[in-house]
């Protein structure tokens, strides 16, 4: 089972992926972390994303088309990345990008099941964020009114003392953000509407409740 999770930024959709590998055994490919590993990997795609971040330059849609390849292909020969599915989380965040995804899926004959759009109200979003706090580590997410960091200052889940809160975790740069995700990102929601492919939970949900909406999503 292949899924996308679109969303604002905030909404949840790390989270919620964690939980998929987890509990479904699925792969998430995060547009941030297969930028991070291709750059260190020495592959040749390696070697460009490192040339195009080094000038400062934002990534093409195709190199990052063509890191999902590579993972979608890895998988279909029986590499290292074994599991139940890839989860798709921050990509595509464009109609193009959609395009391009469908398209590659089509190519390799690995299809798209299904979309989870987490909905989400803005001025509670923003209360979210504002109180969030993440470890640097492991990506285990606190909360000062839902979750808070343990009083010895470790992480609960991985024991590191490296919880930070991120620097665009104010309101101003969140709605900021949020002003993007609806001029880019937001147009998904009718594409994949449209092609039927759409299925809504409510992101503000506790986490377990959320994680039940999308199972039940999922079927």
């Amino acid at each position: 089972m292949n899924i996308i999770l679109l969303g604002p930024p905030g909404a949840g959709k790390g989270t919620q992926a964690r939980k998929l590998v987890d509990e479904r055994n699925m792969v998430q490919l995060s547009t941030g972390d297969m930028l991070r590993a291709a750059r260190t990997s020495g592959t040749e795609m390696g070697k460009m994303v490192a040339a195009v971040m080094d000038r400062g330059d934002l990534v093409t849609d195709e190199i990052v088309i063509g890191l999902i390849r590579e993972q979608l292909v890895a998988a279909q020969s029986g590499g290292d990345i074994i599991g139940n599915g890839f989860i798709f989380d921050g990509f595509p965040r464009t109609l193009a990008q959609a395009d391009a995804l469908g398209a590659l899926l089509d190519e390799l004959g690995a299809g798209l099941d299904c979309v989870i759009e987490m909905q989400v109200d803005d001025d509670a979003l923003v209360d979210r964020i504002t109180a969030r706090a993440t470890c640097k580590d492991c990506g285990e997410v606190y909360n000062d009114n839902t979750k808070p960091i343990p009083a010895d200052g470790k992480c609960s889940n991985c024991g590191s003392s490296q919880i930070e809160r991120r620097a665009d975790d104010n309101e101003e740069s969140l709605r900021t953000r949020l002003m993007a995700y609806y001029k880019q990102t937001s147009p998904l929601v009718g594409y994949y509407y449209a092609k039927g492919d759409l299925k809504s939970v409510d992101g503000l949900a506790s986490m377990d409740e959320v994680a039940g909406s999308i199972a039940k999503a999922l079927g």
